[in-house]
This record gives structure tokens, sequence and C-alpha cells, in this order.
């Protein structure tokens, strides 16, 4: 076990311990609402992929991803990322108004996908009551510089601190807009296609999920999409329900879902490898000094 490779990030590391908790599935649509709203990101998605018809697909073949480069091997998370970037620099995305023709591996593009994610695995956990102080959320992005990496950007350039991440959205804002695309990105996830037999599970479990996907957006994003929100302190009380509810559900019943990355990696690592955010609090109370964990949290 010792000599076992721990991965791209390892046990040690606060996306070990974030990426295993069940809340991620509700960050990761708050992730594509906000990539959506970058006009030739979203673009390149739509006019590249059957998006409307494999829209499920492609949201598993991304979880999938994250939890390759979060719990594989060093190979397999190096493997998955060159298959992303061959994937991306085959494909360009065409401006209908101008006729420009781009790849969506321009590094403007690549970075906005990377920020949208990070920052909504971030607010989501951190909102939903997952224990992170402030040094810990600055070790979460700079961790992820790894896999802006792997995605085929260079980690000089890519925001390391909470600090920098709000500095990037600033500057990104006015390039953000609702087009078409992000319409249909948005009535996509408000209503899924599924089986007639999955109707009601649709509207009993996936519209809350997206809903409160939807309601985590910052508020410019809300702005854009043209539908209000809830004010945040209840949104915040929505996501810590949610989380508590979810958290609920016993770690091994939840981690037996495919493709198994979690459980993966424990049987290559051992049983001092489950990720579990009392890691972080116990941590925190070493690393952060006295009273410094309960003051950041």
């Amino acid at each position: 076990m010792v000599d076992a490779d721990p991965g791209l990030f390892g046990p040690e590391s606060v996306t070990w311990q974030m990426h295993g908790d069940p809340m991620m599935w509700v960050a990761g649509v708050r992730a594509l609402y906000l990539q959506a709203l970058h006009p030739r990101a979203v673009r390149g998605v739509m006019q590249n992929s059957d998006f409307r018809k494999d829209a499920w697909g492609r949201l598993m073949r991304t979880a999938g991803f994250v939890g390759t480069i979060t719990y594989g091997t060093t190979e397999a998370a190096e493997k998955a990322g060159a298959r992303v970037r061959r994937i991306h620099r085959l494909i360009k995305a065409t401006e209908p108004e101008t006729g420009e023709t781009y790849g969506i591996d321009e590094p403007e593009l690549l970075l906005w996908v990377h920020c949208a994610e990070v920052d909504s695995y971030l607010q989501v956990e951190r909102r939903s009551g997952f224990p992170l102080t402030d040094a810990q959320a600055d070790r979460y992005i700079d961790e992820h510089r790894h896999s802006a990496r792997l995605v085929g950007l260079d980690p000089v350039g890519v925001p390391a601190t909470t600090a920098q991440l709000a500095a990037y959205f600033e500057r990104v804002r006015p390039r953000l807009a609702a087009s078409p695309e992000a319409a249909d990105v948005d009535e996509f996830l408000r209503r899924p296609p599924v089986h007639p037999l999955l109707v009601p599970a649709r509207a009993l479990l996936w519209r809350r999920v997206a809903a409160l996907a939807y309601q985590s957006l910052p508020p410019y994003a809300h702005e854009l999409y043209g539908r209000p929100a809830d004010p945040a302190p209840t949104v915040d009380r929505r996501l810590r329900t949610a989380g508590t509810v979810l958290r609920c559900i016993p770690a091994r019943l939840r981690w037996q879902l495919p493709p198994g990355h979690i459980l993966n990696a424990m049987a290559r690592l051992g049983p001092g490898s489950r990720p579990t955010p009392y890691k972080l609090r116990s941590r925190a109370a070493i690393l952060d000094g006295p009273g410094r964990a309960r003051k950041q949290a």
C-alpha cells in the first residue's frame, strides 16, 4: 500500500475530501448554468455535440472525468487530460453574426469553463455546510491548477486563491450574456427529456436539484437569465438542508454507483484514504492555529 500511486491530488488534499460529498451533483448543475453564460463557450458545445439528445451522457462524462482525475492514478488522470485536449483540438465553432471560426481550445474559453466549475464546486459545498476554512478554500483552488493543466491551460495564468477567482469573474462579466444557446441549456436543465415512467421522478427530484443549483448562482447570472431568485440567506438554508439530507445516506451506499472511483481508490491505497470532511476539521485546528479555523469557517 505504501508504494501505491496516490494520483494527481492524493488523500491529504482538500479535493480528495470534498469531491466525495453528494452535494457535488448540485454543484455540477450550477457549473452548467454558469458556463452557458459565455456565448462563445456555450456555442462551441451546442454546435459540436448533440447536447439536447445526449445531455445526460455529457453530464456523466464530465462526472467521470472529475472522478478520474480526483481518485484515479496519475497515469489515468494524465490519459484523461490528453484525451480531452485531443478532442478539443479538433473542434471548431462558428460565430453566426460574423462567420468567424474559432477553436474551442482557446485559452479564454478553457479558463472560463475551468473557473466556472471550480467556483460552483466551492460555492455549493461551503454554502451547504461542508467544513472548509478560508485557507482550505484557497488551497482547493490552488490544487485545481493541476486540473487546468490537464485540459491545456498554463497553470501560471489560472487563479490560485478565492480572491484571484473573484477578480477573474469581475474581469469576465462584461463578456457574459444570455444567448439563445444559454436559453436552450436553461430549458433542458429545467425539464430534461426522460422516459415517460420517469416523469414523476423528474418532477419530484430533478426539479428540486436544478432549482437549487440555479438559485445558488450569483445575482448577475439571475439577471442575465431573466429569472428571479430568492435572497441568498434563504438559498443558503435550502443548501444546508439538502446537504444534511444527502449526507445522511451512507457513503458506502453512495459510492457503489458506477464507475466506483472512490471505492477503487480506497482499494488501491487502503482504508485510511477514505474521503471525509473530518480530516479537514482536524487539519484546520492544527494548521490554521488556535481559534482561526472557527473564525474562518
